[in-house]
């Protein structure tokens, strides 16, 4: 095989994966920077090139694909968004606004992601009670009377699940454990 054939087949490779992910991955780029499409574009670009840098190490068919290919931009994201708060204060000065909603965005996109990934470790009475009391703001109370188990329950699956939490936040790197 010639190096012209290895070029064309990544060529290839690489218009496939833009075709089948490029959407998406834009879409999800956009929305993590605010609506910034020229940024989102570049950053695009910039995790395209990671892709064509590993195209020999990935499972590009694998179902883990495309969420590695997210995680990916989004790290670029915040990497370009750490860099830009490094900057000098003679460069940049002060962040601008849309600097500022860029990165609330990002955290709130970031925790959502986080709390999503690590609710699926719990079972099903477990991340019930944790969705009543945590999400719908109920009182144990009426956490026990919808869910249609005694307050002790709901008592002892809150703390069971928010231990479950907590380690499984520590494997992330994302808490100590206790």
């Amino acid at each position: 095989m010639t190096s012209g054939t290895l070029e064309r087949n990544d060529d290839v490779i690489m218009r496939e994966l833009l075709d089948s992910h490029g959407v998406a991955l834009e879409r999800y780029v956009t929305k993590l920077l605010d609506g910034d499409r020229h940024t989102a574009a570049d950053i695009v670009q910039e995790t395209a090139l990671r892709v064509w840098q590993k195209v020999d190490e990935l499972d590009l068919s694998g179902p883990t694909f495309r969420r590695w290919l997210l995680k990916v931009a989004r790290r670029q994201v915040i990497d370009r968004y750490r860099m830009r708060m490094n900057r000098p204060a003679e460069i940049g000065g002060d962040a601008p606004d849309w600097a500022v909603r860029v990165s609330d965005s990002i955290e709130q996109s970031m925790a959502a992601m986080v709390v999503s990934d690590v609710l699926r470790v719990l079972s099903d009475n477990h991340r019930d009670v944790i969705t009543e009391l945590y999400f719908r703001g109920s009182s144990v109370g009426d956490a026990a009377a919808n869910l249609g188990v005694p307050v002790g329950t709901i008592k002892s699956r809150r703390f069971y699940a928010m231990r479950v939490l907590r380690e499984a936040l520590a494997k992330r790197g994302l808490t100590s454990p206790l």
